[in-house]
């Protein structure tokens, strides 16, 4: 993955208007479905998939198992690794943000698969990705893997449970996600295939 040191992500939510107030984010609520654990997970071409754990063991384990086209694969970790000793270490996880979006960013606007591993459980590191996606009509998917109860930090408590209910309940559509899934235990192993193909026609 080779990310220029120039880049910025292109939009924001904050450009003011001309009479100085900001723009009000636009409408990006969609209906969203939740699907059933499969061993076979099958997504558009194009996709955005955000993977989400309290549990960041978790969270790689399942992306190195499953992640085939690595360069579709985004996370804060990784493309720090790419730029530190190249900035200064003050500023290293602010720009490995602002490179992270910008790069994401790119590819979404080619047309090309994304797979990014937040590192939070909070809509607003949702909405980061999700927004500009939405913007450029590309498919929004969420997956949440769960982790033992020992395994999750007291400060995400909270934020897991609130995720956890609006995902059961198909509220993640209010976000922009069009489909999302919940996997634990066993179902995460059982989980053989991540796919970015469009579906097999009816007369192959």
């Amino acid at each position: 993955m080779k990310i220029a040191n120039d880049e910025r992500l292109g939009w924001s939510s904050d450009r003011p208007r001309r009479d100085g107030m900001p723009d009000r984010p636009a409408d990006i609520s969609v209906r969203g479905r939740v699907l059933s654990p499969s061993d076979r997970l099958r997504y558009s071409p194009g996709s955005l998939l955000l993977i989400v754990s309290p549990s960041l063991k978790e969270r790689d384990a399942f992306v190195d198992r499953l992640i085939e086209e690595r360069s579709a694969f985004f996370s804060h970790a990784k493309v720090r690794s790419l730029i530190e000793g190249r900035v200064p270490a003050d500023v290293l996880d602010e720009k490995a943000n602002e490179l992270l979006q910008a790069a994401v960013l790119k590819r979404l606007g080619s047309g090309e698969t994304v797979v990014v591993a937040l590192d939070t459980l909070t809509p607003e590191e949702r909405e980061r990705y999700v927004r500009p996606a939405a913007a450029l009509k590309r498919p929004r998917h969420l997956i949440l893997l769960e982790t033992g109860k020992d395994s999750v930090a007291e400060e995400d408590r909270a934020a897991l449970n609130e995720l956890r209910r609006a995902l059961d309940a198909g509220q993640l559509g209010a976000e922009g996600i069009q489909t999302s899934l919940r996997l634990g235990g066993a179902t995460i192993s059982e989980v053989k295939k991540v796919v970015f193909r469009p579906p097999p026609r009816d007369d192959d």
